[in-house]
């Protein structure tokens, strides 16, 4: 009797969920708490595990939206007749004709569109990507071997007193250099398209605005220089600048606290703890996992964190439970060299602070003019929370904060 696989509950608010890659094909023998298949839900990835050792039965579902307990697949118990090692269903494999839905994920979906608009979508087509996938490459190469006879032998038929033709000019002709151009269309994982909506949303729903200024990072730098080696040393870990802006952050919220509030119906909710969201470039796009409490963190604690989700999201493996629940948002767009932008507000919070990249700029200092490191920094808010008076406040205090750092310290 076979067992079905069903999609777990994977959060409160989650009810349907995208069903992405198995990592076996029918038939495959399956070890108990084998990763099977990647589920992917708005917020992350997860992988469904074997519940019993057997063989793979039959996939229901393979790269399409599934709700809640729905059945995606069945596992066999039994031997391990038919074992393979664990490869994934993408293995290397020829493409036979009329493939099944479930030997769907083999072609990419650039190659089978290729071989559809050639009327051979059962054409087979040996894959040569990883795991034996089937480029948009191997399925032209096989149209163009199977055309190849006809088109070296034109005059293979006679044919009878053809009417002349008359050259005609296309009606839309190609401008030159573009005759061969090609777009791929890929499917939007449930992920991306989750923040594609909520960015949307939060253009349309909040009153946004931005407000910019720049800080001189000569002290944070020369910190960092005298105690990076020792703090490496003593915690495994660099001592960034997040953790910096994190600290000033969380002072910053403490003077301002409606940038930490949210709004419900009517009602303004202040937030009297500091999960601040880290932003952090994943595998499957940006992912902002939570430093809990922050304000009880030290510094090593907070970049041990950092590092910990920046593993996991390259790996596609952060929790729900990191990802859910933020009151304030920081997003280092710098690392990736952006100079100055306007970064959107995660819903339902009310701010977020961009990091930039830092620069040697000349600034002017007790009326000389000297070359200093600079960063820009922007706050987004909401402003039907926060009045631009509280915005430049904020946005002053991390300045101050972070250009005295030994602030952090005496005013605690």
């Amino acid at each position: 009797m076979s067992i079905e696989l069903k999609v777990p509950a994977v959060g409160e608010s989650i009810t349907e969920v995208e069903i992405g890659d198995w990592f076996f094909k029918e038939g495959d023998f399956v070890e108990k708490d084998k990763p099977v298949v990647v589920i992917e839900t708005e917020k992350a990835t997860v992988e469904l595990p074997a519940p019993v050792s057997g063989i793979l039965g039959k996939i229901l579902k393979v790269h399409a939206a599934a709700n809640v307990g729905e059945v995606i697949g069945h596992i066999i118990p039994g031997a391990e007749t038919g074992k393979t090692e664990g490869k994934p269903v993408v293995a290397s494999a020829p493409v036979t004709p009329a493939p099944s839905r479930t030997e769907s994920p083999k072609v990419m979906p650039s190659a089978a569109r290729v071989l559809a608009e050639a009327d051979q979508p059962g054409l087979e087509v040996s894959g040569t990507g990883p795991g034996g996938r089937v480029l948009k490459e191997d399925a032209r190469k096989a149209l163009a071997a199977t055309s190849a006879p006809a088109e070296e032998e034109p005059s293979a038929k006679p044919q009878a007193a053809p009417k002349p033709i008359q050259p005609q000019a296309p009606s839309n002709p190609p401008r030159k250099g573009t005759e061969n151009r090609e777009i791929e269309v890929v499917r939007m994982s449930k992920l991306r398209r989750t923040v594609a909506e909520r960015l949307v949303r939060a253009q349309s729903e909040a009153a946004l605005l931005t407000t910019f200024n720049e800080i001189d990072m000569t002290s944070i730098m020369s910190l960092r220089k005298e105690q990076g080696e020792a703090f490496l040393k003593r915690y495994g870990v660099k001592l960034g600048f997040m953790s910096f802006f994190v600290k000033a952050v969380v002072d910053g919220l403490k003077m301002v606290p409606q940038l930490n509030a949210e709004i419900s119906g009517t009602d303004m909710v202040y937030h009297r703890y500091y999960d601040i969201g880290v932003a952090i470039g994943g595998g499957k796009g940006l992912v902002v996992p939570v430093l809990r409490n922050a304000e009880r963190l030290s510094f090593s604690e907070i970049e041990l964190a950092i590092a910990a989700f920046a593993s996991k999201a390259k790996e596609g493996k952060l929790t729900l439970e990191e990802l859910e629940g933020g009151t304030f948002t920081i997003s280092n767009g710098g690392v990736y060299g952006s100079l100055l932008s306007t970064p959107i507000v995660n819903p339902p919070q009310s701010g977020v602070l961009g990091m930039h990249s830092i620069q040697d700029r000349p600034v002017a200092v007790q009326g000389a003019v000297v070359i200093r490191p600079m960063m820009y920094v922007a706050l987004s808010y909401d402003h039907r929370l926060v009045d631009g008076k509280e915005a430049v406040t904020f946005l002053k205090r991390i300045k101050d904060v972070i250009e005295n750092p030994a602030r952090m310290l005496i005013e605690a």
